[in-house]
């Protein structure tokens, strides 16, 4: 019997950016009050934004609202309240 091992490695890209002294500062003192490296703040921290800032997820909800044949009915009450309250407010209005 032939037993394959795979050996994953994994790879960490360094790089270099640059901050203003303030946000770097603000950073160091976030990361010492957490007890944890600047890397790892900066990783969960773009690790975040990226989540929330991620194009398909952004359009996979706003599809997800707006795809919701229920969207429009949940919203219809409010929207005729505001028609008939625009109506109300400019009966005597002359145009």
């Amino acid at each position: 019997m032939t037993v394959f091992h795979t050996f994953v490695i994994p790879y960490n890209m360094k790089t270099a950016i640059s901050l203003p002294d303030r946000i770097f500062f603000e950073a160091e003192k976030t990361a010492q009050y957490l007890g944890i490296s600047r890397s790892a703040l900066y990783l969960n921290a773009l690790t975040d934004y990226l989540k929330k800032n991620n194009r398909e997820n952004i359009t996979q909800k706003l599809n997800e609202v707006y795809g919701n044949d229920d969207y429009d009915k949940e919203f219809e009450p409010i929207s005729n309240a505001a028609l008939e309250s625009m109506r109300e407010l400019t009966k005597n209005d002359t145009w």
